[in-house]
């Protein structure tokens, strides 16, 4: 008999996920917190792939790395592929012709479908993990470079910088890194107050996005829930 849980198939692995090396919890809403998700999800890490090495160096020798996890993930059998860190947007289009399965590999993906959803006067508001390191490449390769945007980083924050940047220790205190994130967010829209909707790039960042829809009553998007809305297009229930 086959398994299936919420429509899904257990025989079979919607998503795949290319992570980096870290070692800081993941709490629920993370795309590497599994049980957070109501299918199975492969994940395959890249040894030393860092966010120093991803977002501060832009190191391309980790192009080859990332396409050749991508690859083992399409050969166990899963159905699309992420990956942990939403600044990997600057290899989605050569990750994506290394397979012949879908590939999201940011959060960022979703800025020009969001901008669509929105009246033309309005922003997309999106919150990255440092904006000074995110380029007009990464806009790009998501096809994002022309949709107006305010962009917001978390490069300023004590903790986020000192656990998920720098990597000088692998514990934090949820609340106080909530209230770093509304306090970048609610900057953003002081400077920004025509936003229509946030996306939030950091997977660091998706534990808090019911918090940060309900704080500031705007549609929020992050690689979490993306990752549910692919899960259901490459294994579609029957009713």
């Amino acid at each position: 008999m086959t398994l299936v849980k919420g429509g899904f198939n257990y025989y079979s692995i919607p998503i795949g996920v290319i992570c980096l090396e870290s070692y800081f919890p993941k709490p629920i809403g993370h795309i590497k917190h599994p049980a957070g998700f109501d299918f199975p999800v492969l994940y395959k890490t890249v040894q030393g792939a860092t966010i120093e090495r991803l977002i501060g160096q832009r190191d391309i020798a980790l192009l080859q790395p990332f396409i050749d996890a991508a690859k083992e993930l399409e050969r166990e059998g899963v159905k699309a592929i992420t990956a942990s860190c939403g600044f990997l947007a600057l290899f989605q289009r050569e990750i994506a012709d290394a397979v012949d399965i879908p590939v999201f590999i940011s959060s960022l993906i979703q800025i020009p479908m969001v901008y669509q959803s929105l009246g033309r006067h309005r922003k997309v508001g999106v919150v990255v993990a440092n904006s000074d390191a995110l380029s007009a490449d990464h806009l790009a390769a998501v096809g994002a470079e022309n949709v107006p945007v305010a962009i917001a980083g978390m490069q300023h924050q004590p903790q986020f910088v000192d656990v998920i940047l720098k990597g000088n220790n692998n514990d934090f205190d949820l609340d106080v890194f909530r209230d770093e994130l509304f306090a970048v967010i609610e900057a953003m829209i002081a400077e920004n107050p025509n936003l229509g909707s946030i996306v939030l790039e950091c997977t660091d960042l998706s534990h808090f996005a019911p918090q940060v829809q309900q704080r500031f009553n705007l549609p929020v998007y992050d690689l979490t829930s993306l990752t549910r809305m692919v899960a259901a297009t490459v294994e579609r229930k029957i009713a």
